[in-house]
């Protein structure tokens, strides 16, 4: 019974921060009120089956004035064809060739740094190929950067899952920033550690983003959303996570197998840290699977449910497909089976891939 009633404690703490980020959660509108130029930065590497549709999203923004710009970062497939074609028949698109990655480098950070070297506007807004802006996006994000004060504002995007590998893993994103992060990523919460920011959606100020040293201030991370965040609050400038539901869709990953090798790479600049880890893990497991083996108890039954509407609570905000929630316990299970993975892989010093490029692990 004492068990039981530390699992349903474990529990109550998601409950709580949930209940709160979920009320609390900017959702966007309106238009910049200073003239504002968002420049729309694309970092692609063989991309070829998303960046058309991403650029025509893209060049459908309302409500500011944008460019957009594509940097093709060594690409042996046909992304650089596809957006000449588009530059061909709107101005507004550039197409610029990434040059070789330096030493120390991550891929997809030096692409966004030379990017925002190439851009012009008074904001910019990173987004990965695979992301579709609604036609509000830019212009809501820069209007809520402008009158919030804020110089970085992030969201995840609504996540298009389909099939049971995506829907066993790419929910927990979403889970893990309503429900275990204090104060939601909130602008009223300035403590770098509380930080964080979706790689796929992100806008910043562009003078704030210059001063604090851009991407380049962050170049040998492979989990860019969290670091960039961090870096913007040690320097003094405030980051805020925003409902990113209405301002774009992503498909991240296609399949089981995409989907535990990019949640492998970025989980060892996450969770998948010695010290780190085994918290985590009595959290998660003691609040999400441990209940299971503790029934017929009542607090075992009570924190099963609440378990199981807190995550329903989640996919309705967030627009995730509802047969997703009855596979919680294993979504659970397998995020800590991936951050377990990714942590004995780095303490054996195995690189961690991605696009065909290797990065050793950071030394201790």
């Amino acid at each position: 019974m004492e068990y039981a009633h530390f699992a349903l404690a474990l529990a109550l703490m998601p409950v709580l921060f949930g209940i709160i980020n979920l009320r609390r959660m900017a959702r966007l509108g309106g238009q910049p009120l200073a003239p504002t130029r968002v420049s729309i930065l694309i970092p692609a590497r063989n991309e070829a089956a998303n960046i058309g549709a991403c650029l025509d999203a893209a060049l459908a923004s309302t409500g500011c004035e944008v460019e957009v710009v594509v940097m093709d970062d060594g690409s042996s497939d046909a992304t650089a064809e596809i957006v000449r074609a588009h530059a061909a028949r709107d101005g507004r698109v550039r197409l610029v060739q990434a040059p070789s990655l330096p030493p120390g480098w991550t891929g997809k950070v030096h692409a966004c740094a030379r990017l925002a070297e190439a851009a012009t506007g008074t904001h910019f807004l990173f987004i990965d190929a695979d992301v579709r802006l609604a036609p509000h996006a830019a212009a809501a994000m820069a209007a809520h950067a402008e009158v919030q004060s804020i110089a970085m504002v992030s969201g995840v995007p609504r996540q298009i899952i389909k099939g049971l590998g995506e829907g066993l893993t790419v929910p927990f994103i979403n889970f893990l920033l309503i429900c275990y992060l204090p104060f939601g990523g909130r602008s009223n919460q300035r403590k770098p550690s509380l930080a964080a920011a979706c790689g796929q959606l992100i806008l910043v100020e562009r003078r704030a983003y210059e001063a604090i040293g851009g991407h380049g201030a962050i170049k040998g991370v492979l989990h860019d959303g969290i670091a960039l965040a961090r870096r913007f609050r040690e320097k003094g400038h405030d980051t805020e996570i925003v409902d990113g539901t209405p301002l774009a869709t992503c498909r991240m990953y296609e399949g089981f197998a995409h989907a535990w090798g990019g949640f492998i790479k970025n989980a060892r600049e996450g969770m998948a840290t010695p010290i780190g880890l085994p918290i985590w893990t009595v959290l998660l497991a003691g609040g999400h699977l441990w209940p299971w083996a503790l029934l017929p108890a009542g607090e075992a039954m009570l924190t099963i449910f609440l378990m199981f509407a807190l995550r329903a609570a989640v996919t309705w905000r967030t627009g995730e497909p509802w047969w997703t929630v009855p596979l919680h316990p294993l979504t659970v299970l397998v995020a800590l089976a991936i951050q377990w993975t990714a942590l004995v892989r780095s303490m054996l010093g195995y690189p961690a891939g991605w696009k065909g490029r290797a990065y050793a692990p950071a030394k201790a």
